[in-house]
Parts: structure tokens; C-alpha cells; sequence
């Protein structure tokens, strides 16, 4: 499984209903478990973005369905980008030539 960070902020509509933000997490946990997406963690943040998610999906093409699934919805957009951890970029970089 894949790392990714999603960081998303809140639509005009989503920070109208924000107190319902806990709930919709629960509701998205529950649609990326359909897709085979495990979400670690959801933390909501202060700065640039509202919200930082950090899951594992099988590859991009589920972690970008899952976005746009969510996206569709209305209350978020995120910017998703795929995270390495040290074993990887260590494989990663003993490939360098």
C-alpha cells in the first residue's frame, strides 16, 4: 500500500455545516474502506489548510477517485500528494545512477 497526504479546505458550504465535520469523517472513512483506502489519521488544522488526512491506498488511480468521490460532495477540496517513508526512498535512491 501507497502513502498519501491529502491537505483540504473547506468549501463555502462546508464551513457553513462544520460542526457536522466529525460526522462526515466517520462517512468518509466509511467510503475509502469501499475503495480499499485506510485512513490513519484526520486532523483538523490551523494555517493554509482546514484539514490534513494521511492514508494508504492500493495506487494513485484509487487514492484520485477517492479525492474526487470526496471533492464531489461539496464540503472540501484537497490537494493529495503521495508520501514516501524511509524504506522506500532509501529503495529509491540506491536505483540513482
Amino acid at each position: 500500500m501507497a502513502t498519501y497526504i491529502a491537505f483540504g479546505n473547506f468549501t463555502d458550504h462546508g464551513i457553513r455545516y462544520a460542526k457536522d465535520s466529525p460526522k462526515r469523517k466517520e462517512e468518509f472513512k466509511e467510503m475509502a474502506k469501499k475503495l480499499g483506502v485506510t485512513v490513519k489519521d484526520v486532523y483538523w488544522t490551523l494555517g493554509h489548510f482546514d484539514i490534513v488526512l494521511i492514508m494508504e491506498a492500493p495506487d494513485d488511480a484509487v487514492a484520485a477517485e477517492l479525492g474526487l468521490n470526496l471533492g464531489r460532495l461539496g464540503n472540501v477540496r484537497t490537494e493529495t500528494m503521495r508520501a514516501f517513508g524511509p524504506g522506500e526512498v532509501t529503495k529509491l535512491l540506491e536505483k540513482m545512477t
